[in-house]
């Protein structure tokens, strides 16, 4: 083994440890591989730098603006009232119908914001049919992994492996290469769910009182200031409860006049009762230093009652990509940014209630916040973003459609399509051209263009390009593919396929879907070289393994979305998701070499 296969294949262990502990972002991951493969001498800088400019990457930036243009229409949420009834007359039915819509706009539309789309809508549905939500959002998160794989379009995941194929001079994927088994894919995997799956997801009752929810009853109080208080005359921001104590006021009464989520600068006076989001035990221990009237039954907690005035409470999903992630409400500025207060936090399976504004925060936690109802449009703006930093699981984030914009988007996204399928332009050139026609139309404007690309899925797929040179010049996907070779050669090239999709599907269950398949798709290359058959059996192999992510929370950032939503367990996703996945395999292995032949 080469100097520079040692390299490549010491950069792979690190990587493959510091996707699946998550110590570091992804896409910082990826940067650097691409810094450390080029510092080494392994690839050049061109080289290395090159994943920019492929055809790849640009046309997942831009696809990504076709999906936000797409969701800004509010046409995708239609779906949700016809869908409602039909899920009270006949579940099954209902599922079926919500698998197969998922599935076929997740074939032209990135599956992402698809589901953090319609997590609040299947929400809605579950209430507005009797049936529990945990009954509906894990086969939504499949679904959209199903139509994902039946285009070159669907993620992110196909347009990388097209892109590391056509690096080695092989010719870039036409748009509907995966479709023969993307298509098998999505029928089998619904049936499955239609027949099995439903069974072995969890029926539980997601409780619609957020504060039976969140058990906060504890953590909302009163206090009646008295008139030799100290912060009689204080602002807000200046007094102990806010500057010593880090409470958070959600309201004042005086004189029978109540101001919900008062700002800093409001002055306490003698009389005046607060409402407090706060550790009780703390507040029994001070109120003679405070020289406060304490009441912990002040507050009755029915939500009725919690949300009066112009206030409501909302549940906000952490989202895979936000920016929230690995840091507190304190380090985002949440308060003053969203001028919102954090009621509680459920991290995984555990409701958090104290010190909230320094709690390190994950993929898929929830923070149940109190917001005034007019800033609400804010929170459904910053959803709408492509780099969302969480979901607004409320009815009132569902968008008003605009029925002219969607004639619009769905004509550019049609003719994109059309031009890609017929070769007339390739397809990074006919995104550009279909964002840009959204522009020039008035559909979005260029701010949206920059605020739509997801760029942490940017900058990964130029990194993991640049692992795919490094593998094939450093001479290690030649030591590898060597290996499958001699030891399941004799067993045939379906033997080798069977076992490429297999190790690229248990990578993606521990790290990035991307980072798999960059680490398999050189392997697949050079496999079929050597074996002087066609590179495409292996490549689909790869690309399909590395999206059939179903049996954990974490191998696919749908799955992550929705754990939380649904009050999911970890057992959950392996219980229905090793036989998907098992079966996904077995049809893999027969059919992907009689639909593309070696």
């Amino acid at each position: 083994m080469g100097v520079d296969a040692v390299i490549v294949l010491i950069v792979i262990v690190l990587a493959v440890i510091l996707f699946a502990t998550e110590w570091l972002s992804t896409d910082l991951v990826a940067i650097l591989i691409m810094v450390s493969l080029t510092v080494s001498g392994v690839i050049s800088a061109e080289q290395g730098l090159a994943g920019f400019s492929n055809p790849a990457t640009i046309t997942v930036a831009f696809m990504f603006v076709l999906s936000y243009a797409l969701l800004k229409t509010g046409s995708l949420q239609r779906i949700g009232p016809y869908l409602g009834p039909i899920f009270k007359r006949n579940f099954n039915m209902g599922i079926l119908i919500m698998m197969v819509f998922i599935g076929l706009v997740s074939a032209f539309v990135n599956n992402t914001p698809i589901v953090a789309m319609f997590i609040p809508v299947m929400i809605s549905i579950a209430k507005l049919s009797g049936i529990s939500a945990s009954k509906l959002l894990i086969p939504l998160s499949y679904a959209s992994i199903f139509g994902g794989m039946c285009t070159l379009i669907g993620t992110s995941t196909n347009v990388l492996v097209s892109g590391i194929a056509e690096k080695n001079g092989i010719e870039a994927f036409p748009l509907f290469l995966s479709a023969p088994i993307g298509l098998v894919l999505l029928v089998v995997g619904s049936i499955y769910i239609y027949f099995f799956g439903k069974k072995l997801l969890p029926d539980q009752d997601l409780e619609s009182d957020l504060n039976k929810k969140f058990s906060i009853r504890d953590y909302l109080t009163e206090i009646e200031v008295l008139e030799d208080s100290e912060f009689v005359g204080q602002r807000i921001m200046d007094s102990m409860l806010a500057k010593e104590l880090e409470i958070d006021i959600i309201e004042i009464r005086r004189n029978g006049q109540g101001y919900n989520l008062p700002a800093g600068d409001f002055r306490i006076e003698s009389g005046d009762v607060l409402k407090l989001q706060c550790d009780v035990d703390k507040i029994k221990a001070l109120k003679d230093r405070m020289k406060v009237n304490f009441n912990k039954e002040a507050i009755r907690m029915g939500e009725n009652e919690i949300q009066d005035g112009d206030t409501t409470m909302l549940e906000l999903i952490i989202t895979s990509g936000s920016e929230f992630i690995g840091k507190s409400l304190r380090e985002m500025d949440f308060r003053r940014r969203f001028r919102a207060i954090p009621l509680a936090i459920l991290h995984r399976e555990e409701v958090m209630h104290e010190n909230l504004h320094s709690v390190e925060l994950n993929a898929g936690d929830v923070i149940l916040t109190e917001i005034k109802s007019h800033r609400v449009q804010n929170l459904k703006r910053e959803e709408m973003r492509q780099r969302s930093p969480f979901i607004v699981l409320s009815e009132e984030g569902i968008i008003d459609f605009n029925r002219k914009k969607f004639l619009t988007v769905f004509a550019v996204i049609t003719g994109v399509v059309a031009l890609a399928t017929f070769n007339i332009l390739p397809i990074a050139i006919a995104t550009i051209l279909g964002a840009v026609i959204l522009v020039l139309s008035g559909t979005i404007n260029m701010r949206e263009v920059y605020e739509s690309i997801e760029w942490k899925i940017i900058f990964l797929l130029a990194g993991a390009l640049s692992l795919g040179v490094a593998m094939q010049t450093s001479g290690l996907a030649d030591m590898i593919s060597g290996f499958f070779i001699n030891e399941l050669g004799k067993f045939g090239p379906v033997a080798i396929l069977s076992a490429l999709y297999i190790i690229t599907s248990l990578l993606t269950e521990i790290m990035s879907n991307n980072a798999a398949a960059a680490l398999l798709a050189p392997i697949a290359i050079t496999v079929s070289d050597k074996l002087d058959l066609s590179p495409y059996p292996f490549l689909i192999a790869v690309m399909i393994a590395a999206s059939a992510s179903f049996m954990t929370p974490i191998g696919y950032q749908t799955n992550t979305m929705v754990y939380s939503a649904g009050r999911y367990k970890f057992k959950d996703f392996f219980r229905i998701g090793v036989w998907l996945n098992l079966l996904f395999w077995a049809l893999a292995t027969l059919l992907i070499p009689l639909f593309y032949g070696f």
